[in-house]
């Protein structure tokens, strides 16, 4: 008797804690936790420190806190070269990343295409490749011997050969190049999943109606994958000034002329490569303001943030 009493008490504990965990108000904010818990670890601690590190002039055995001195450091015409590549990077992957895959979405989403799942697959598969893996493949692609894949198609249009990593266009060619080869078969999935959500309907009254394939496109179909126009936009947008590999795959640490050089790699270059981890840290800073500045003008004259208002 003495141990069914003793262990009463624990059963209706843990019956309390069973209810307490299953209720409603709280089952919701357990699903959450682990969302919580990694975007602090793994996001928000280190930003936090990175702002926290951009204050500070830090070198081996030392660090001394030096206020906004490396802030005054950051505008110099390095980082401006960078600036002004990363944004000319993003306004071509922007546009070609958005357009170029909803046009084949619309494309392999016909009714007479056939082997639709091959073409799918074979799109997607760069995604799964690694960009330092691929950019390897482009840069024999594109070297600067006459035999290489991208000289020999120029001369079959009476062109000589280029030396594509040296010049300021065809290095901006490159990149992009590359970016777009693996980000396109991600970005029509995304449109793919849009178009299964457009009603049958739609159509159907539209061919009543005597409309053409322009007019479904352009009244029907494109207003209707708004949405998963301005996701993707912003998602290349950020990913673009975020961008590092495809620009180190070609040129590691420097670029001649810093034709290939982006703000993460002239984060990379000073934080690392010279050992100056405060000013790493403060370009960085200066980069996340720059991406939330853009990102929120962007959403905003998309129509984004103001589709909660009228509830």
């Amino acid at each position: 008797m003495a141990e069914n009493t003793q262990t009463a008490p624990k059963v209706r504990k843990s019956n309390k804690l069973g209810k307490f965990l299953s209720s409603k108000k709280v089952v919701p904010y357990i699903f959450v936790l682990p969302f919580f818990l990694s975007f602090s670890i793994l996001t928000l601690y280190p930003a936090i420190n990175g702002i926290i590190m951009s204050f500070r002039q830090i070198l081996p055995g030392i660090v001394e806190n030096v206020g906004f001195d490396n802030y005054s450091r950051v505008f110099n015409l390095n980082f401006y070269d960078a600036l002004w590549n990363t944004v000319i990077y993003v306004f071509w992957t922007t546009v070609l990343l958005t357009i170029i895959p909803m046009l084949l979405a619309i494309f392999l989403n016909s009714k007479t295409i056939k082997l639709k799942t091959v073409f799918r697959a074979s799109l997607f598969v760069p995604a799964l490749t690694s960009t330092i893996v691929g950019g390897m493949i482009f840069r024999l692609m594109f070297s600067e011997s006459s035999s290489a894949i991208g000289n020999q198609l120029l001369s079959l249009v009476g062109l000589g050969p280029l030396e594509w990593r040296y010049s300021a266009i065809t290095a901006m060619f490159l990149m992009v190049i590359l970016a777009f080869w693996r980000w396109t078969g991600v970005n029509l999935l995304y449109y793919l999943a849009a178009l299964q959500n457009i009603s049958e309907s739609l159509y159907e009254q539209a061919d009543i109606d005597g409309a053409s394939a322009w007019d479904k496109l352009r009244l029907i179909t494109v207003p209707h994958l708004k949405p998963i126009t301005v996701f993707v936009s912003t998602i290349t947008i950020i990913n673009g000034f975020r961008m590092f590999e495809e620009s180190f795959v070609y040129w590691e640490a420097t670029s001649p002329g810093n034709i290939g050089l982006t703000i993460v790699g002239y984060i990379y270059q000073q934080g690392v490569g010279q050992n100056d981890l405060g000013f790493g840290a403060a370009i960085g800073v200066v980069l996340m303001i720059i991406i939330f500045i853009i990102s929120s003008i962007y959403l905003t004259l998309t129509g984004t943030f103001g589709k909660g208002e009228g509830k």
